[in-house]
């Protein structure tokens, strides 16, 4: 599936591509960046171009951008797969050095744009463990409501975790766009 690439006053979201592995290094090997991902750090770089691969697979049925100043260096991404007909999951990292900064918000809505506008999805959904609370600050400010609690759902690298499970429904989201 291409990618669009897709520009805002500050950023340049475009397709992930392996090269992007040694920037992005830093943040999937970084212990409190990974903390409540479904993985743990990475501890080579070659274990990070394989995971960046993965995500960065334009054949498959996701669209992953890298998050860029630029259009050159990956300060990490925001993937979009489907999981039913006009529903999609929503996932997102970010280099620590460049948390609260807004980029990931900006990212996110302009993702959030074209999955309600171009990929017609009606209902757009997201896991996060219950004690990120920087991923749910973003969701929240972004409109996304609380939907379910699931109990111990993740066998992860720091245990049994629960996942929080966040929705935003096209209507919302064009409501709060308006």
């Amino acid at each position: 599936m291409i990618t669009p690439t897709i520009r805002t006053a500050r950023l340049v979201l475009r397709q992930l591509v392996i090269e992007d592995a040694a920037e992005l290094f830093e943040a999937l090997s970084d212990e409190e960046v990974m903390r409540y991902w479904s993985s743990g750090p990475r501890k080579t770089l070659e274990e990070a171009a394989a995971y960046v691969a993965e995500n960065a697979d334009s054949g498959s049925d996701r669209h992953c951008w890298a998050i860029t100043t630029d259009g050159l260096a990956a300060l990490g991404w925001v993937v979009i797969r489907p999981y039913r007909e006009n529903c999609f999951v929503l996932g997102y990292i970010l280099r620590r050095d460049c948390w609260r900064n807004g980029y990931l918000s900006e990212a996110v809505a302009c993702v959030l744009d074209l999955a309600f506008d171009e990929l017609d999805a009606r209902r757009v959904m997201a896991d996060t463990d219950p004690d990120n609370a920087g991923s749910i600050r973003l969701l929240e400010k972004l409109g996304f409501q609380q939907e379910g609690h699931l109990r111990s759902e993740w066998e992860t690298h720091i245990g049994v975790r629960d996942s929080l499970i966040f929705g935003l429904l096209r209507d919302e989201w064009k409501a709060r766009r308006a």
